[in-house]
């Protein structure tokens, strides 16, 4: 089985348990996989020695976050030459319907085009409103806008909304993928 990089970029947290989800599946399926954040990716890193790599990266204000965009944009050439995919998370794909389909769709496309990549695979997941974890400003105009989309607005707790089932077959089709590379690359 092959060498998988989840490189992921996170805020409040919750797409690192994504990402650490992600490499779970990875290491069931038999792959060795290595997660690390986009902010601080280890200095010796080189992409070449991976079969596969995921990047996952949340949505704030609109726009996928800045680090894990400039390791698309950085690692490139490396992305195109293995099977990969681009994980997208925010509380819009919470929202079952076709505006929030299109605006999950149009966040994803907008890194496509900023970056140039070609993921093999990209996939939309939930994200979670961290209440607690948000300051008195955030808190009260994330709870606006939960409001607006029905939905939670309690803020005395956390709410997440990830398809941890949906997710996991995502991944095991995308550990499929990298093995079909691996065994055709020998």
């Amino acid at each position: 089985m092959g060498r998988v990089l989840v490189a992921y970029g996170s805020s409040e947290g919750q797409t690192a348990v994504i990402a650490d989800r992600i490499g779970d599946v990875l290491a069931d399926a038999g792959h060795d996989p290595l997660v690390i954040s986009t902010k601080h990716p280890p200095p010796e890193l080189s992409l070449s020695r991976y079969d596969g790599v995921v990047v996952a990266a949340s949505v704030h204000m609109g726009t996928h976050q800045p680090d894990a965009v400039s390791f698309v944009r950085e690692n490139l050439d490396a992305l195109e030459r293995v099977p990969s995919a681009f994980v997208s998370v925010s509380l819009t794909a919470a929202t079952d319907s076709e505006d929030a389909g299109r605006t999950t769709e149009a966040y994803v496309e907008d890194v496509l085009q900023e970056t140039g990549w070609s993921p093999t695979r990209t996939h939309v997941v939930a994200g979670a409103l961290k209440y607690r974890e948000y300051g008195l400003l955030t808190r009260f105009i994330v709870r606006r806008i939960a409001g607006k989309e029905r939905l939670a607005t309690d803020t005395s707790r956390d709410h997440e909304y990830t398809d941890w089932d949906d997710l996991e077959a995502f991944t095991g089709e995308f550990a499929t993928l990298v093995d079909d590379h691996s065994s055709s690359a020998r």
